[in-house]
């Protein structure tokens, strides 16, 4: 890649936008885990696409970079993004100036990519998964650009404690002494912020930060759709500088005994959107880096049948993996855990954000290239070369982590992989002569990159992106770097663009990676006109669309089949949990982007009836659940009532769509008893 320079400017225009890419929320397997058991059955909270553009000037280069709630970015989305920002702007968002990164939360739809590796537990490609979110980044990407204004960028870098751990310290302590001395921790514990200001206002309209941490506070069992620390560090971000929830506290207790059940009602398409309570004001992304060995599980690992720490080197308890397990900060609860690394991200970027005064100025532009990693010859330094080889998996991938342990008696560390896992392997494919002395001393498991029936397992030509603004530079690689591989990718980024020369950079320049972006592999460059395949003709899904939907004899949809139950004490108190169960449809029917499956709402005194929406299924507080049953289905929803609530009469509502075979979709919404909370 040609060395990014050029002269500096004062001032750029930037544009922020944020869109719901929440997708099915029952029936499809989780990305992330492997897991062919964790499927989606509910909320936790909503997933989004955050973008940011900059650009130098009216007539300048501009750079685009869209952060998602997803485990990892897909090269099919890539590609199909780019074809419609094409037909929406020509040339002006294309495959060099627009990088595509993932969060890395392993609890959202999966099926959105296209090589079979990353399909199987997903039963293949699922379209909803794959629409949701191209949809969602091209929405953001759109908001983004109508709304570029002058403004300012300032950088800020700070330390975020006890948010991570190194899940792999044995295989950390194999890199050189002399390089480890270098650093104070096994992991990368800083924080890069950038503050997008507004320059006629001067008001903050939005920031974007990388830090390393990886999205598995919600384990391997969990069924709700969820941003996992990250997507929650921005809820909590946002609703910082932007949410407003002022109301007037009910005085009469007596209200809250007034009001039933309402029933199932039949609404319009649009109905829950009305609902949302969010309407993004200020975009606040928290963006993935080198995470490969970093485990938000910061207790440490621990054997599930004795409580004592699991075997240093091979991450099991008496040669079984499946008893190694990470504990997060809540431990055992998973969803404390995932708040409190949230909040240490959350707190630490309020922090930046709010001293940031080292304001961004020079050129935006960018660099791209296409490589094909099945065979690159390397020099190694000293005189020696090496090379690479097409994709494989080894026993260590088999062997999964702490995070989510695998299966099948594999270990971390395994060197061997005995005749009876071989003769599987090789009943799929067995790996050539080549491959085997290529991989070594690494076991070849699965030969992916050699593997293309029904077709691709595995990708061999991956992007590598950077985009600079400024003294920054942002390295978006396709895939999950350890913390000592970021550290030396990064050291010689820099290393190179100093060296260059022509004064451009020196020691100040900060150099940050955004991995999991514009598509994924497992592999860790010269430019060659290289493009990677469509491969979207040949996909195959053996995910069924929903059943037609019903409920029980003289039962309709939102209708309470579980009401509120109020406690002795009359009322509810902060802390408390009110939930109700509705008869429900499948949410694959709609998935009610940028509207809400549930709201809380509250009783305005004094005009009547009117219930006002005070939480919806974007809130931490507010969780939607959805079990199948019988031909149908229910929808729980349970509201933790926050601390800072305001004491009134209030009611859980439920919102959804069912599908009948004459009539096609459908959409309903019922309400709850009302109860009181002070």
């Amino acid at each position: 890649m040609a060395i990014l320079a050029g002269e500096s400017t004062a001032q750029y225009l930037i544009g922020l936008g944020s869109y719901d890419m929440t997708g099915p929320a029952a029936d499809i397997n989780m990305m992330g885990y492997a897991n062919f058991e964790q499927t989606t059955a509910g909320i936790h909270f909503r997933l989004r696409a955050r973008a940011f553009i900059v650009a130098d000037g009216e007539r300048g280069k501009r750079v685009a970079f869209v952060n998602l709630d997803a485990c990892m970015a897909s090269q099919l989305v890539t590609i199909k993004v780019l074809e419609r920002l094409k037909s929406r702007y020509g040339d002006l968002y294309n495959e060099e100036n627009l990088a595509i990164s993932g969060t890395h939360t392993h609890a959202g739809p999966g099926g959105y990519l296209q090589y079979v590796l990353y399909s199987v537990t997903s039963l293949g490609f699922v379209q909803q998964s794959f629409d949701a979110i191209v949809d969602a980044i091209e929405q953001s990407v759109v908001q983004a650009h109508d709304n570029l204004k002058p403004g300012s960028i300032f950088i800020n870098k700070g330390d975020v404690p006890d948010a991570g751990i190194n899940r792999s310290p044995s295989a950390y302590l194999l890199n050189p002494p002399d390089e480890r001395s270098r650093y104070p921790t096994n992991v990368d514990t800083t924080m890069t912020l950038l503050k997008f200001v507004d320059a006629r206002t001067s008001t903050p309209i939005g920031s974007f930060n990388w830090f390393a941490t990886h999205g598995t506070s919600m384990s391997r069992t969990n069924s709700l759709i969820s941003g996992d620390n990250k997507g929650l560090a921005s809820r909590l971000f946002e609703d910082h500088f932007s949410l407003n929830r002022t109301m007037t506290p009910s005085s009469s207790p007596t209200l809250a005994k007034g009001f039933g059940a309402t029933g199932g009602e039949i609404c319009g398409d649009g109905t829950s959107r009305g609902f949302k309570v969010r309407r993004q004001k200020f975009v606040g992304a928290f963006c993935q880096s080198n995470v490969g060995d970093v485990s938000p599980n910061v207790l440490g690992a621990f054997c599930a049948d004795t409580g004592r720490p699991c075997d240093f080197n091979r991450s099991s308890c008496g040669g079984n993996d499946q008893l190694c397990v990470g504990r997060g900060p809540g431990y055992p609860d998973e969803v404390k855990s995932t708040r409190i690394i949230g909040e240490r991200q959350f707190r630490v970027a309020v922090d930046l954000f709010e001293s940031a005064n080292e304001e961004l100025t020079g050129k935006v532009d960018f660099r791209h290239t296409y490589v094909n990693f099945t065979s690159l010859h390397v020099d190694l330094g000293d005189g020696r070369t090496g090379r690479t080889c097409p994709a494989a998996l080894g026993a260590g991938f088999a062997a999964g982590t702490t995070d989510g342990p695998g299966a099948f008696g594999f270990q971390q560390g395994d060197t061997e992989i005995n005749p009876f896992w071989e003769m599987v392997r090789n009943m799929l494919k067995e790996p050539s002569k080549e491959q085997i002395e290529c991989q070594k001393p690494k076991p070849v498991l699965l030969s992916a990159g050699e593997m293309f029936e029904p077709y691709a397992w595995a990708p061999a030509i991956l992007p590598i992106q950077m985009l600079r603004v400024g003294k920054l530079i942002v390295l978006s690689v396709p895939g999950e770097f350890t913390t000592m591989a970021g550290r030396r990718l990064r050291e010689a980024v820099k290393d190179a663009l100093v060296s260059n020369g022509d004064g451009e950079f020196d020691d100040s320049t900060e150099v940050v990676i955004a991995g999991l972006s514009n598509a994924y592999s497992h592999t860790p460059p010269k430019a060659r006109p290289l493009s990677p395949p469509d491969l979207s003709s040949h996909l195959i899904s053996l995910v069924p669309r929903p059943f037609p939907d019903a409920t029980p004899t003289y039962k309709t949809f939102g209708d309470t089949k579980q009401d509120v139950v109020i406690p002795p004490k009359g009322h509810f108190s902060k802390g408390d949990r009110a939930t109700a169960t509705f008869y429900s449809a499948n949410p694959r029917n709609d998935l009610l982007t940028e509207g809400t499956f549930a709201s809380v709402e509250m009783l305005e005194e004094g005009k009547g009836e009117v219930w006002v929406p005070v939480c919806d299924d974007d809130d931490i507080s507010l969780v939607f659940g959805w079990t199948k049953k019988d031909g149908g289905g229910f929808a729980a929803i349970e509201w933790e009532i926050p601390g800072g609530v305001v004491a009134g009469v209030y009611r859980l509502r439920h919102f959804g769509a069912y599908f009948e075979l004459l009539r096609g979709t459908q959409y309903f919404t019922g309400a709850s008893s009302s109860f009181r909370v002070q």
